[in-house]
């Protein structure tokens, strides 16, 4: 019996950050940066950087629902996130690093917008929640060298990671439980 696998679809910012946390576990199919949510087809990694495509950078995720739930994958998400920059994320700014969630059905769109509520009444920020909730759009992959980057170029995506200040950020507002 084949298993039945979803997609979903989180901008993050830099989508070398993003792919790591869901990477790793079990019920996890892929995961795939790319672009979404512009309006020309086939973009670039030049396109997206350059502001003009209107496409975030995403991470694609295909997973079984059945091992690795919806809502969990939510869950990472927002902890991988500034979720009320509305400018980009860390050190990388411009529209197509803002913060999305591209929802694939009514149900998961429902579930982030609970989610996103849930994380707005918790009093974890003070500034407001800005990631938006989006309708999927066509996704596009992006080059090659960007796929799997955190295992590829260890070094160089090691040394991206700690300037861009989104490890302090993960540390002091979701390691130590405030």
């Amino acid at each position: 019996m084949d298993k039945q696998l979803e997609k979903a679809t989180f901008a993050g910012g830099c989508f070398w950050c993003m792919v790591k946390p869901f990477d790793q576990w079990d019920g996890i199919d892929r995961v795939i940066s790319g672009y979404s949510g512009g309006h020309i087809e086939n973009p670039t990694y030049k396109d997206v950087k350059s502001g003009t495509s209107g496409h975030y950078e995403v991470v694609q995720i295909t997973f079984d629902p059945s091992i690795f739930s919806y809502e969990k994958l939510l869950e990472i998400y927002w902890q991988q996130i500034d979720p009320t920059d509305d400018g980009g994320q860390f050190h990388d700014r411009g529209d197509s690093y803002r913060t999305a969630i591209f929802y694939h059905s009514e149900e998961q769109k429902k579930l982030a917008e609970i989610s996103k509520k849930n994380l707005s009444d918790s009093g974890k920020f003070k500034k407001p929640i800005v990631t938006k909730i989006l309708p999927a759009a066509t996704f596009y992959p992006a080059e090659d060298y960007h796929q799997d980057f955190y295992k590829k170029s260890k070094e160089e995506y090691m040394e991206d990671r700690k300037k861009s200040g989104r490890d302090e950020f993960i540390a002091s507002h979701w390691n130590d439980k405030n």
